[in-house]
């Protein structure tokens, strides 16, 4: 099992950026998907980005060209760059690792005032 802490949320005004990371407490390596999800009050909990072990990613429709997800597996992280941010980015953000570990983080709240 790997230990996933984000961080990197807060508050910020529509149009700004924010950088979220994920550390994990032992190697990401062979999790073949590490992704992003957010959750939004009264939502669902919705993909935001993932990428593979070799660096393959996807992106939810709503956040293309915003957002930036990245790996880096010697420091087992995983970062979210986001851009452009909109009232509608308002959520906890939570690091997800998949098969075989399948964990997730305690989540880091974004919020976008406008």
């Amino acid at each position: 099992q790997v230990q996933l802490v984000e961080s990197g949320g807060g508050l910020v005004q529509a149009g700004g950026s924010l950088r979220l990371s994920c550390a994990a407490s032992g190697s990401i390596f062979s999790a073949g998907v590490m992704g992003w999800y957010r959750q939004a009050p009264g939502k669902q909990r919705e993909l935001v980005a993932t990428i593979t072990r070799l660096g393959g990613t996807n992106y939810a429709d709503s956040v293309k060209g915003r957002f930036t997800i990245s790996r880096d597996n010697a420091k087992n992280t995983v970062n979210l760059q986001m851009n452009s941010l909109k009232p509608e980015d308002t959520a906890v953000y939570y690091c997800n690792a998949g098969y075989p570990y399948n964990s997730w983080g305690q989540g880091t709240q974004v919020s976008v005032s406008s």
